[in-house]
């Protein structure tokens, strides 16, 4: 009986031990209440796609991770006075990339698999043929005081994979030099709530280790100018 003890207690420990290895970052405030997007006054920049990007991180249940980046092919910040009032930006859904990977092989491999480019693949994650790009919209900018991981929350909608949720994150905001710099610590959205459900451990049973967690996590920098 003690030893039957023994190797639950352990058993436990491992298992919270590999809970413990998720996606890092802090939950995103999702919502199915989609915020509508106002049109609102003041100075528009554009994003400067060169050196905006949005990093991603997905993680198994073993432990083990992957991450890349996202292209941000447009979009623009509304300024009024010193604050953020609108604006939007695109992601270019047929860029996704992994730095992970030194095999140029697995690389290869697992950036199509999350675009979907194989027949028997394609909607596994974001089916890019279907869905080449993935937009945030913003909504509702507030100032935060005492958080070291930004000054502002922005309140937005991001629509992937043609669902819309509303998605508030928390930014860091600076304006100088002529610019607008919005950035983020890696926060974390649920995918399942767009629909990518494979290898979900929450729809699939006896994954195991093959389990992939259902947090994305995501570290946005834009950078626009005038």
């Amino acid at each position: 009986m003690k030893n039957l003890i023994k190797i639950t207690f352990l058993m436990l420990t491992v298992s919270m031990f590999v809970a413990c290895k998720n996606t890092k970052g802090e939950d995103a405030k999702v919502s199915d209440k989609v915020e509508k997007v106002v049109k609102t006054e003041g100075k528009t920049y554009t994003v400067a796609t060169d050196v905006s990007k949005v990093m991603w991180e997905g993680s198994k249940a073993t432990g083990s991770s992957h991450n890349g980046t996202i292209n941000v092919s447009e979009g623009t910040v509304i300024v009024n006075g010193d604050a953020i009032v609108g604006g939007s930006f695109t992601l270019d859904m047929n860029s996704i990339t992994d730095l992970s990977l030194k095999d140029e092989g697995k690389k290869s491999y697992l950036e199509s698999h999350l675009k979907g480019l194989g027949d028997d693949n394609s909607d596994d994650f974001f089916n890019v043929k279907k869905y080449p790009t993935a937009k945030y919209e913003i909504t509702k900018v507030t100032k935060k005081e005492g958080d070291p991981n930004g000054n502002t929350l922005v309140y937005g909608n991001l629509t992937m994979r043609d669902v819309t949720k509303a998605v508030a994150f928390t930014a860091n905001v600076d304006m100088t030099d002529g610019m607008v710099r919005v950035s983020t610590s890696q926060f974390k959205i649920d995918r399942t709530q767009w629909g990518v459900k494979y290898g979900s451990p929450s729809f699939f049973e006896g994954l195991a280790d093959k389990a992939i967690n259902n947090d994305i996590g995501l570290k946005i920098t834009l950078v626009a100018k005038s």
